[in-house]
């Protein structure tokens, strides 16, 4: 195969890639997709809240009160990140 075909047929590939990528940034992103992403954080914010607190209450040996203070904090944290997020969708 020559160079300049590979050099052509290169190009042209590139160009494809190019609009197909254009198109696809003017999309909305898919409402399974937005549900997923705001689930995850409250979820991962709960989870974090509550390992924090496992960890602090095995250190310093006061079960079950900091899992619980930290889980709710978790929650809050989750929450104002939902509405955060939802807020910045919505522009």
């Amino acid at each position: 195969m020559p160079k300049d075909t590979l050099k052509t047929r290169l190009e042209i590939a590139k160009s494809k890639i190019t609009r197909r990528n254009l198109f696809k940034k003017d999309e909305p992103p898919s409402s399974i997709g937005t549900a997923f992403k705001l689930s995850t954080e409250l979820v991962s914010a709960v989870a974090v809240g509550t390992i924090i607190g496992f960890i602090l209450d095995t250190t310093f040996g006061t079960k079950p009160w900091l899992i619980l203070i930290f889980f709710f904090v978790g929650v809050v944290a989750g929450i104002v990140n939902v509405f955060r997020s939802a807020k910045n969708m919505q522009k």
